[in-house]
């Protein structure tokens, strides 16, 4: 087929769509929520930030608080978070947005506060304020992105990164007698005694995604309650650091990342605890 059949072809489904007209908003299956911007992401192809952005202002949207809701960037891939949700958004110093979430919290009690971070920046330089933050209680949100690599800064190795996998700083592999072993975060935020709901889920699958929308759904709800910390983990995939496909990296996370990061509620608070 040349190039000029298949703009022919083009311009004839077009002129059917529109001589139709089945593009109607009571045969729209999704459409794009207002607190998510009409802008290009700069993620890489294949890239889970994109899902977990859009997942989180979805819930934002449905539950009618973008007025009231302010989120925390990180440093690392997800840096520029606040150029495409329409709310308020913050930016914070590398691992130091539990932190600024604390303080924004503290002054405005009232909204919903969130932190969006990866695993270089949660879980390696800012392990001290993440852990304090989550063992004080505060009544915030992190949701954490784990896919085992410094992915902004050329592929290193993170805490996270599993047991033998390679990395351009370690290149035969992670060796955990001399680099130690990859921190679970979800699973030690979930023994301290700050933490309300503390769950780990993915988005490589559209059955996981409609599971990490609920877990953020239940997030924002649990936070007006006002009883602790809410921390969602979400095991992601890299496919340019990982040097895979998008197709690749999707069955990696499948076969690689969860067997050592299994999926599901780490701790759920009693049907007491959410009471009114």
């Amino acid at each position: 087929m040349n190039e000029r059949t298949m703009l022919s072809e083009e311009r004839h489904f077009e002129n059917m769509i529109q001589a139709e007209s089945i593009c109607t908003a009571e045969n729209l299956v999704y459409e794009r929520p207002g607190t998510l911007l009409d802008v290009t992401m700069h993620y890489c192809p294949g890239c889970g930030h994109g899902v977990a952005h859009r997942l989180l202002m979805e819930v934002v949207d449905e539950l009618g608080i973008q007025s009231q809701t302010i989120g925390i960037a990180p440093v690392g891939c997800s840096v520029f978070a606040y150029n495409y949700m329409n709310i308020d958004m913050q930016e914070a110093a590398h691992g130091r947005a539990t932190a600024a979430a604390t303080g924004i919290k503290r002054v405005l009690p009232e909204k919903y506060v969130f932190t969006y971070q990866g695993d270089g920046d949660l879980a390696a330089i800012g392990t001290g304020e993440t852990i304090h933050t989550c063992n004080r209680g505060e009544n915030i949100l992190i949701v954490f992105i784990n896919n085992g690599v410094y992915g902004m800064t050329g592929g290193q190795m993170a805490p996270t990164t599993l047991p033998g996998m390679k990395t351009t700083t370690s290149p035969y592999g992670r060796d955990v007698k001399v680099q130690g072993y990859p921190l679970k975060i979800a699973d030690i935020v979930a023994t301290l005694p700050g933490s309300f709901y503390v769950t780990r889920q993915a988005v490589h699958t559209p059955a996981y995604v409609r599971k990490a929308k609920k877990a953020m759904l239940k997030s924002f709800q649990y936070q007006k309650l006002g009883k602790g910390t809410c921390f969602i983990e979400i095991v992601s995939n890299c496919p340019s650091n990982w040097k895979m496909t998008p197709v690749e990296s999707n069955r990696w996370v499948k076969e690689h990342m969860l067997p050592y990061y299994p999926l599901g509620d780490l701790k759920v608070p009693s049907e007491k605890e959410t009471a009114q």
